[in-house]
């Protein structure tokens, strides 16, 4: 059976990166493409929604331009890389899903847009409404404005917020590999496959970080970050190889994260956030209160780092790491101040009416 059959998986993401797309000397790797292209056209048929987030524009660009390593000698060279391979990269989509009878549409996103509640909010708007007419949206990182500390960094965790704006069924990333090993295959042949995961921790520690072509910035720890994203959705995920023609179709060997858990859309993205702008140390007992579904009182916490605003997005960190994601109900000033105090001391503490937690469970979600 194909990886998440149209019977099964009314929307799709597929995630290819630089190493499929471009060959070493920067061309775009056509032939292989349009085979790939052939099993998108064949599931939108069969009535799937297919949204593709596409790497390969630095590599495209980097060629054009004549730029060294890549393209990704400085965040210069990768930021004019980027805009100038990403119009070739758009039209090589356009021409080969147009021969099936396909619309692509362009969608550059930034980190920005997929964390800020209401940018992330138009994005899925614009996802929904092209899905839903038959387009194919071809994604990318807008890395022609991306800075170094501003960005996904790899497209496979975009991937995985695509799918949570989408409102995805399955997300598969394409590999250079067929799959998660127990062990580096490149360096130890005795690596065995593991074909299905269902706890992202008892994996995490099989992973490198190493992009076996040089042309991506992903590696096996990007995949599993975005199994962690889109699973805590509610999304499985697959990594298949695409070093292989028509990889959609047929039974392929792949490593299946199985979703761990169904979230509301809000606390998906609350979860799924890259970026949070402090953190909020807790003790045991916070932690076991946030467990059985419980806001974050200040009588709990024991340390706040960082500058945030209230609103902002900030972690939850116990004694053994984090816990949690959640928009604070207040500034990092006052919320130092609150440490450790009972709620009925708040008001005397601030000189104003407290709010009821420092994260209220309703805009909190577990790790």
């Amino acid at each position: 059976m194909p990886l998440f059959p149209p019977t099964t998986c009314q929307r799709l993401i597929i995630k290819v990166g630089s190493a499929l797309l471009v060959d070493p000397d920067g061309s775009v790797r056509r032939d292989w493409l349009a085979t790939l292209v052939a099993d998108v056209a064949e599931r939108e048929a069969a009535g799937q929604q297919v949204a593709i987030v596409s790497s390969g524009a630095i590599a495209l660009g980097a060629r054009r331009l004549g730029l060294s390593k890549g393209g990704r000698a400085s965040l210069e060279d990768a930021q004019a890389a980027a805009a100038t391979g990403q119009i070739a990269l758009a039209q090589v989509w356009a021409d080969l899903l147009g021969n099936h009878g396909l619309t692509a549409a362009q969608m550059l996103v930034t980190l920005g847009d997929l964390e800020d509640r209401r940018r992330y909010l138009n994005a899925a708007a614009t996802l929904g409404r092209l899905l839903g007419l038959n387009v194919v949206p071809v994604v990318n990182e807008n890395d022609s404005v991306a800075t170094e500390e501003i960005r996904f960094g790899d497209n496979d965790r975009l991937a995985a917020r695509v799918a949570q704006a989408a409102a995805a069924q399955g997300v598969v990333l394409l590999s250079d590999v067929d799959g998660l090993y127990d062990a580096n295959p490149q360096s130890n042949p005795a690596a065995r496959h593991v074909p299905r995961v269902e706890r992202i921790e008892d994996v995490a520690g099989m992973a490198d970080a190493g992009s076996g072509s040089g042309m991506g910035s992903g590696g096996m720890i990007s995949k599993i970050a975005a199994a962690r994203i889109a699973t805590a959705a509610g999304i499985p995920l697959a990594i298949a190889s695409g070093r292989v023609d028509r990889p959609l179709s047929g039974e392929r060997r792949h490593t299946l994260f199985a979703a761990e858990r169904s979230a509301s859309a809000r606390k998906a993205w609350l979860a799924g956030g890259l970026t949070a702008a402090g953190t909020i140390r807790i003790d045991a007992g916070a932690g076991t209160a946030l467990a059985g579904g419980g806001s974050l009182l200040a009588a709990g916490a024991v340390a706040v780092e960082g500058a945030f605003a209230r609103g902002d997005l900030v972690t939850i960190a116990g004694p053994a790491g984090p816990l949690a994601r959640g928009l604070s109900e207040y500034d990092a000033a006052d919320a130092r101040r609150l440490l450790g105090r009972r709620s009925e001391d708040h008001a005397a503490i601030l000189g104003y009416a407290p709010r009821a937690a420092l994260v209220h469970r309703s805009h909190l979600a577990m790790l």
